[in-house]
């Protein structure tokens, strides 16, 4: 399924939209050294929380998937497995579930819940993450292996 077109406002239109990694990489880190460093910071950040194997859903929000032709930062949000442990992680892995650690090390604000902490559901939880600061709404990014 091919990414949709940004609307008026920048954003993709509303809704959860599934892509690969790569269809990601492809749509957004391209056109600028910003845009390619922060497709690079998704990357390994994608990797990272993947090679914990309690990964259930992974969303990209904010400004990397609009039209901002500079984005600071890539936001992401994450659903792990109940039995997901965050006492248990080491190295740089501890460092990405650490909020404040993530947003200085990976250049990434990185939001996450177990799936039983998910109160109105799993994908109410995802989709908490359309609505913007300032009110309104915007569509989402849910990253999915092989074909979406």
């Amino acid at each position: 399924m091919a990414i949709p077109p940004f609307v008026g406002t920048g954003d993709l239109p509303r809704g959860v939209h599934r892509a690969t990694l790569q269809e990601v990489l492809d749509q957004f880190a391209a056109r600028s050294a910003q845009r390619i460093a922060v497709g690079l910071r998704l990357q390994r950040i994608y990797s990272i929380a993947q090679a914990t194997g309690r990964v259930r859903r992974f969303v990209v929000f904010g400004s990397f998937i609009t039209a901002k032709p500079e984005p600071n930062d890539v936001d992401v949000f994450m659903v792990m497995d109940d039995t997901f442990d965050p006492a248990l992680l080491t190295g740089e892995t501890i460092r990405l579930f650490d909020h404040l650690t993530a947003q200085s090390q990976f250049g990434a604000s990185v939001f996450w819940l177990r799936q039983l902490a998910c109160l109105e559901g799993e994908q109410e939880a995802v989709q908490y993450w359309q609505t913007k600061r300032g009110g309104g709404s915007r569509g989402i990014i849910e990253i999915v292996e092989g074909q979406p």
